[in-house]
């Protein structure tokens, strides 16, 4: 597997984009002398569902977060509402960070769907295991999300014996949720995380 970074002007036009700007430059400077690219092309679709497997290391976020700055892409992440206060907060909001109140009636994956529902354009990133430790099971609340909102999932592996990000093709939810999470799951089937598979 050969993977690149993307320059900005290859992203796809529909896609949700940060502005460009210094940090861009130094973080396509560290994602290469970390050695790490991306194989597989972004979407051209306005809102969907991200999930990144395997999840087995908290350098997942770290290399992640770092190719989201470099190629550009606007992807947001949830965040419990406590962590927004303070000098925190603006850096959580600038990094992407959408805060979730636990303890409002409407459910995390409710106020999910209401923020696509409000939107012209979002990206979601979701790690479906929920962990850094292996799982049989992944959570369903990114299923949910996807399904409900009626927008696509895109799936994205970190295969870290070659250091590529492997870019998926989108995948349409059914009302089968048990047989999507399935098929989801195969996909991901040849991918190594730092520390285990799924």
């Amino acid at each position: 597997m050969n993977g690149h970074l993307l320059a900005p002007n290859q992203l796809p036009p529909r896609m949700p984009k940060l502005r460009d700007g210094w940090q861009r430059r130094i973080c396509r400077g560290v994602l290469r002398l970390g050695g790490w690219s991306l194989l597989g092309d972004f979407p051209d679709v306005p809102k969907l569902v991200l999930i990144a497997a395997p999840h087995s290391s908290w350098w997942d976020g770290v290399w992640g977060l770092l190719i989201k700055v470099a190629i550009g892409a606007d992807v947001h992440f949830m965040a419990k509402q406590e962590l927004f206060r303070g000098p925190l907060g603006g850096l959580l909001r600038r990094l992407g960070g959408m805060a979730i109140d636990r303890g409002a009636a409407k459910g995390v994956v409710e106020q999910m769907i209401d923020q696509f529902h409000r939107r012209d354009s979002l990206w979601l990133g979701i790690a479906p295991e929920g962990t850094r430790k292996p799982v049989t099971r992944w959570k369903s609340g990114f299923w949910h999300i996807a399904h409900d909102a009626g927008v696509p999932v895109f799936p994205v592996a970190f295969h870290y014996p070659e250091k590529i990000i492997r870019l998926g093709p989108l995948f349409d939810t059914t009302d089968d949720m048990a047989a999507d999470v399935a098929r989801l799951r195969a996909y991901y089937a040849p991918f190594q995380g730092k520390y285990h598979g799924i």
